[in-house]
């Protein structure tokens, strides 16, 4: 099938980016397992080396650019395409009174549902990006990952930096500064590639004790790729992707310090058999195939309009 993307940044990214990775991982899989695709992006895209062709965008008319013999549109924002059959994949929560199209795609189980739908795959990664070598399995149980945008409330940088002073153990930040100095705390800015492999490498463990009902949380697997335990709060999707042998959960401050300051339990190979299993990027190719096949055919993936249906923003904070 021929299938359309449309994206304005450069792909693939070279620093920072989420989403923008699992777009062009599909992509570069979706042409590796035969299919035609088609990016409408930016002119420095280095994409047509995979098998995937591209569009220069023009910004202000590019729906105009979808090829007339396209099969779908698969859109990573709230925007369906008149007279084409076209797929969304929403990577955040949605806003109060924001509606979505029947054949919106979300991350997880417990994601789909906070919007009232029952339709999602999970995301995925290229494991050719995150080489595994027996030294990722020699580890302690005294250095610690923190992955995100640090000025974002709700990822919980704050808790993160108090639990590693009293634990007594160091905290690696990438994705934000901690301002107040400490021999615990080493903090890196926004980082991407080499670079960030490079930080994750020295961790043990990542720290997710997020005050929202996370969407997916991308770096929960890429811990995970590595060999990482998770420590987790119990908000959206962390309870589906964090299990026994690949991390713990934690209800609040007192048990994360708790968390911290054990020893180390987990089996960092096993670690690295779990999301392998479960969070390749060909198994996510294959499962939109699937759903492409189905909006093509006219059917709609939900029976009414998902929406976001809980009693507060999503960004308002939950306990911890």
């Amino acid at each position: 099938m021929k299938v359309i993307f449309s994206h304005p940044h450069p792909l693939p990214v070279l620093k920072y980016g989420g989403s923008e990775r699992i777009l062009f991982w599909h992509m570069k899989e979706l042409a590796k397992q035969g299919h035609q695709v088609v990016l409408i992006g930016h002119e420095s895209s280095d994409v047509e080396r995979y098998g995937i062709e591209l569009i220069p965008i023009d910004h202000d008319n590019w729906m105009s650019q979808i090829p007339k013999d396209a099969d779908i549109v698969h859109m990573f924002t709230n925007t369906e395409i008149p007279g084409i059959p076209t797929l969304i994949t929403i990577q955040g929560n949605g806003k109060p009174g924001e509606v979505f199209s029947r054949n919106t795609v979300f991350l997880t189980k417990k994601h789909a549902a906070i919007h009232g739908s029952d339709v999602f795959v999970y995301n995925a990664l290229d494991f050719d990006e995150y080489p595994w070598h027996e030294s990722l399995a020699k580890k302690s149980w005294g250095n610690f990952l923190f992955m995100a945008k640090g000025s974002w409330s709700v990822k919980n940088l704050k808790h993160c930096i108090k639990a590693a002073k009293q634990s007594k153990k160091h905290l690696h930040i990438g994705g934000g500064k901690a301002f107040l100095p400490s021999k615990y705390i080493h903090s890196y800015g926004m980082v991407g590639g080499e670079e960030k492999l490079s930080i994750m490498n020295k961790c043990d463990a990542l720290l997710w004790p997020v005050r929202w009902h996370e969407p997916f949380g991308i770096a929960v697997i890429e811990a995970m790729a590595l060999g990482q335990a998770v420590i987790a709060s119990p908000y959206g999707s962390l309870p589906e992707l964090v299990t026994k042998e690949s991390g713990i959960i934690v209800n609040n401050y007192q048990e994360l310090v708790a968390a911290m300051s054990g020893e180390k339990r987990f089996d960092a190979k096993a670690i690295r058999a779990y999301v392998e299993q479960n969070f390749a990027i060909e198994n996510l190719t294959k499962q939109y195939v699937a759903l492409y096949q189905r909006v093509i055919a006219g059917e709609k993936l939900n029976e009414k309009n998902p929406c976001w249906n809980q009693p507060h923003d999503s960004e308002h904070l939950l306990d911890f």
